[in-house]
């Protein structure tokens, strides 16, 4: 009797280390399928108190996930097989596929975020009193869920204590190869079906050409980076100095976008840095990069035990002692790069028009909107959901509770923006590349342009206020 298996592709757009993959390739017939369901795109409702619709998904994110299900489809055709492509919703698409394929088995990723674990019970139900086995597994993540010392229920809700516990009692399972896989059994007429170029009519952006590093999608080349930027350019052994940079490819490892959309495997970064360090050097900078990986782990495991209290307003502390303000106005500014902060516009606007922002802008932009502007966290995460490539729910919204005061640190959380400006973009080289308006300025000024004098501002013919907005918001030197 042959046996049949469905590989629902997630988060997981790889063939290395991909457990849901493994667990299928024993099957006679293996049917790889990616689905673009129409709940990921358009414009869509964030409920609550002060509810709003954002776009769900923007165009650089649509063009780095569309690269990825094309190179994850080359690779499987590389491999003998083929990725079939579906637009639907996935409750309606996959028992309809398992029917055409005559399918025993369907595997999946499991995701901790809720409109993630939504979809899972949708699907499931979907085959319940079907002959279809269901099966999950966890395999997003460095350390696997199983081998957590302590159950995401028990966790604690900061990070070190849960670190130093899981460094000294966990280990890291090894990455696994891509598997051998069977051939496709009959489509019917439907076929493969084809990568459609603009899913639900959002149109891919291409990086501007000020991006000093265009992210394509896909497997391929995030193992390409990984390559890169820990073997041919060496850059790994400086990475703990430079990871706060702000202007070219090289000052971090940028393997943001690939971890999100699950084209690297963490485990398999893990094993190219145990490997760089048994090779070339192990120091503080390599381990700060597991480091990093770890805070992305600890985001995933406190969304299992938070579940929807991260997307509150109140967040997962319950702080109903702070005021957020309602101001379309000032929102659209801070979005679009027009506060008259060089800091906070230059970022936004790098964000705008390359779907990517530096960890260190991240925290600033976040700062400045929610505790300058003291305007709703949860309208700038959605926005940062629309436009980052690299968007992962549970990083970027953890990130901006944590920043906002409701998150996993009860403690002030606040920048001083221009500190931060003047420290590490100490010759505004980042801010005049950017902002092309201030360019010209004196370094001196570039930070701070509403401090120039009259007769300065005429010689560099600049007029605050037309050239470039002058500043929303007082802001005082009382933060870092």
């Amino acid at each position: 009797m042959t046996r049949t298996a469905l590989v629902w592709f997630r988060r997981d757009l790889r063939r290395h280390d991909n457990a849901t993959l493994a667990a299928a390739a024993g099957a006679d017939e293996v049917v790889p399928v990616y689905c673009f369901d129409p709940r990921e795109f358009g414009e869509r409702p964030y409920g609550g108190p002060q509810s709003f619709e954002y776009e769900k998904t923007g165009g650089h994110r649509t063009r780095f996930l569309v690269e990825s299900v094309t190179d994850l489809r080359e690779g499987l055709r590389a491999d003998g097989s083929d990725l079939v492509v579906r637009e639907g919703s996935l409750e309606d698409v996959l028992p309809r596929l398992a029917a055409v394929t005559d399918a025993d088995e369907l595997h999946y990723q499991s995701l901790p975020a809720t409109e993630e674990r939504t979809v899972e019970t949708a699907v499931t139900e979907a085959f319940a009193g079907s002959d279809v086995s269901v099966t999950s597994y966890w395999s997003h993540t460095l350390y696997h869920r199983d081998e957590l010392p302590t159950e995401p229920a028990s966790m604690p809700d900061t990070f070190t204590p849960w670190r130093k516990d899981v460094e000294a009692n966990a280990a890291v399972r090894e990455s696994q190869a891509s598997p051998d896989l069977p051939p496709l059994p009959s489509l019917g007429d439907e076929g493969v079906g084809d990568v459609p170029t603009s899913p639900y009519g959002v149109t891919p952006t291409d990086a501007a050409a000020g991006s000093t590093l265009p992210f394509r999608g896909g497997e391929t080349r995030g193992l390409d980076r990984v390559d890169e930027y820990l073997w041919r350019e060496d850059r790994l052994r400086r990475y703990k100095q430079t990871r706060n940079g702000l202007l070219g490819k090289a000052y971090s490892s940028k393997l943001s976008p690939w971890l999100a959309l699950g084209c690297l495997s963490p485990r398999q970064v893990h094993a190219e840095v145990k490997r760089y360090e048994a090779e070339r050097v192990a120091n503080e900078s390599t381990y700060w990069l597991v480091f990093e990986l770890l805070w992305r782990d600890f985001f995933q495991f406190q969304f299992v035990k938070h579940g929807s209290g991260h997307f509150r307003r109140e967040g997962i502390r319950n702080r109903t002692d702070l005021d957020w303000c309602w101001n379309d106005v000032r929102f659209r500014h801070w979005a679009t790069g027009q506060t008259g902060i060089p800091f906070v516009d230059a970022n936004m606007r790098e964000l705008n028009q390359t779907g990517f922002m530096s960890n260190r802008g991240r925290q600033n932009a976040a700062s400045f909107l929610a505790n300058d502007l003291r305007l709703d966290w949860r309208r700038g995460a959605a926005y940062f959901e629309t436009k980052l490539v690299d968007y992962d729910p549970c990083s970027n919204y953890g990130n901006w509770a944590y920043i906002a005061g409701v998150g996993n640190d009860s403690r002030d959380r606040s920048f001083d923006v221009l500190w931060q400006a003047e420290e590490y973009d100490p010759d505004a080289a980042y801010i005049k590349h950017w902002l092309p308006e201030l360019a010209d300025l004196p370094t001196e000024y570039a930070h701070r342009p509403w401090t120039m004098p009259r007769d300065e501002r005429r010689e560099h013919e600049i007029q605050f206020g037309v050239d470039y907005p002058e500043p929303m918001v007082s802001l005082a030197r009382t933060k870092q």
